[in-house]
């Protein structure tokens, strides 16, 4: 446990020879301690009542910490070249897909043994043991399992890669860059869109447009009805709808029949989505981006937006400043499209920080911001493991999983005024059951002369009969499976709850309406929830980092 702090910081710094040799001294003191641990005389003593549980843990711990580093660690330094970042994407942007394939692999057995390892910890029973030994035990599990994860999406990825890179012909994606001041259940309003072609590992940013360019659709796109009953039929009618689901699977697959009616002669193998804060952790990796294409160039002239694209300006601009400087709607998509394809287009040409433009992949990923789906069953199937699917079922929805997704009701860009917390608070029911509240507090940080002194496009000007300068969001609340979504209360006061199925979870929701400067406390009560594995909760992801949005839970022991 003491080298590998010491084995992180010498990765960090790509010292190879040390990584190397901390590694040997923890191959030794890890075979040693496995040694001890399993011989005759530990063994022996695993009987005695008292010490016997204590000595029991501590040999799985030795056993899973062994198989951690021989068959873990072992492999994945072998591919150290590669896996520092910097062999696989030339200066031209092409990924080396060759290395990639060899790495999977190894990548594919470490995944597993941190697994395994995982789930030998998280079985034991630490009841009869000492805190001396159960606290390290508690958190070398809660270390295997983010290492598990973290692995289980690198095995995906060496999977995936190679062939949704083109290594096996070319692949067409469309990409929804979505828009947060316009809120959507995956993220915002999937305002810009582009085609990407990959082909031998290259990527090029071909086609771009928007979703109010591609109209509406009559008939409907269809979606299968259970979702239709929960967020209307105008899932499958326009584009900008696609996403009032969270099921990212479900958005995905309408956007591509959509774009397909549209574009008849081209055929998509997928869809990306990424919001304006994915563009702005490339910009960190890439460098700031000059804003070169003529008419969008020509576009700014009469304006004070930025002729560069910076981390601390991008968001601003993107989801701000151009509805300020901008009058016409379509002139905003074109913008909005036009700088989010020269972001992209940086990263696509091999930019800048390789190792940091994983780094800024892999962050965006874990904070749900970075969608991918495949239409290939094959492929889509590993991705649904994975923080990328963005799904709400199968494994996304076990265990105690609670959702809070936000559809924007104004019809206008005010959620860059709103700033949110969650967080889940367990009660316990007479039955031995658990009770969770689902809290979000949600306040409208737009100022008080909003009406007047926001663009009319941002307010809304009152279309959809929201005053001007509020924000009114439909909350759509997700419990674990079999729970109930018992009861909703804005500041502790009753509110109507709508309420519906999606496949086994209970869907809750609720609408809140906030003016400038306003507060509002908005609980959900979900009961009869039967799962007691750690709560987990997703939010929809806005300009704030997930990390200070989803507060701690408190829990309480009803077993």
């Amino acid at each position: 446990m003491s080298l590998v702090p010491h084995l992180r910081s010498e990765l960090d710094a790509g010292d190879q020879q040390k990584v190397l040799e901390i590694f040997e001294s923890m191959q030794v003191k890890a075979a040693a301690a496995r040694d001890t641990a399993t011989g005759p005389l530990w063994t022996a003593a695993t009987i005695i009542p008292v010490v016997g549980p204590n000595l029991r843990a501590v040999t799985e711990v030795a056993v899973s910490a062994d198989d951690v580093v021989s068959q873990a660690v072992g492999p994945l330094l072998d591919k150290y070249d590669f896996l520092s970042g910097e062999s696989y994407l030339s200066a031209e942007g092409r990924f080396d897909l060759a290395p990639l394939r060899e790495a999977a692999p190894s990548i594919s057995a470490a995944e597993n043994t941190a697994r395994l390892s995982y789930e030998r910890l998280q079985s034991l029973d630490l009841r009869a043991v000492v805190p001396q030994v159960a606290d390290p035990i508690r958190s070398a599990t809660k270390q295997l399992e983010v290492l598990s994860d973290v692995l289980g999406t690198a095995s995906s990825a060496a999977q995936l890669l190679p062939s949704m890179l083109g290594a096996d012909g070319p692949r067409n994606y469309l990409v929804l860059v979505q828009n947060s001041a316009e809120t959507r259940a995956t993220g915002g309003i999937p305002g810009a869109l582009a085609v990407l072609t990959a082909a031998d590992g290259k990527l090029t940013l071909e086609e771009q447009s928007s979703a109010s360019a591609l109209g509406t659709f009559r008939p409907a796109v269809p979606v299968e009805l259970e979702q239709t009953a929960l967020y209307t039929a105008r899932l499958g009618t326009q584009m900008q709808n696609v996403n009032l689901t969270p099921d990212f699977p479900t958005a995905a697959a309408t956007a591509k029949s959509m774009w397909e009616v549209r574009h008849g002669d081209q055929t998509l193998d997928g869809v990306l989505a990424l919001d304006a804060v994915v563009l702005r952790n490339l910009i960190g990796a890439t460098g700031p981006v000059d804003v070169t294409d003529p008419q969008t160039l020509n576009l700014i002239e009469t304006t004070s937006l930025p002729n560069t694209l910076t981390e601390d300006n991008v968001v601003s601009t993107l989801l701000s400043d151009v509805y300020r400087e901008i009058q016409d709607p379509a002139v905003q998509d074109a913008y909005f499209s036009s700088v989010a394809g020269q972001v992209f287009a940086s990263f696509t040409e091999g930019n800048g920080d390789h190792a940091g433009l994983i780094r800024a992949l892999s962050a965006s990923a874990q904070e749900d911001r970075l969608y991918v789906w495949s239409s290939r069953s094959s492929e889509q199937s590993i991705i649904a493991a994975t923080n990328l699917a963005g799904s709400v079922l199968g494994m996304a929805g076990d265990g105690a999983s609670f959702g809070v997704y936000f559809n924007d009701g104004t019809g206008a860009k005010m959620d860059y005024y709103a700033s949110r917390t969650a967080q889940l608070l367990q009660t316990c029911q007479a039955d031995g059951y658990s009770r969770y509240t689902v809290r979000m507090t949600v306040t409208n940080n737009a100022p008080a002369d909003a009406a007047t002194s926001l663009p009319t496009y941002v307010t809304g000007r009152g279309v959809y009969g929201v005053k001007p300068g509020s924000i009114r969001t439909n909350y759509v609340y997700y419990g674990p499976a079999q729970a109930f979504a018992e009861r909703a209360t804005v500041n502790g006061q009753p509110v109507p709850i709508g309420s519906g199925k999606h496949g086994q979870r209970p869907v809750g929701t609720v609408t809140l309406e906030l003016a400038p400067g306003e507060t509002a406390e908005l609980d959900v009560v979900f009961s009869h929830v039967v799962q007691d594995s750690d709560p987990k909760l997703k939010v929809t992801p806005g300009l704030e980092p997930i990390e200070k949005v989803i507060l701690p839970a408190e829990r309480a022991s009803c077993r």
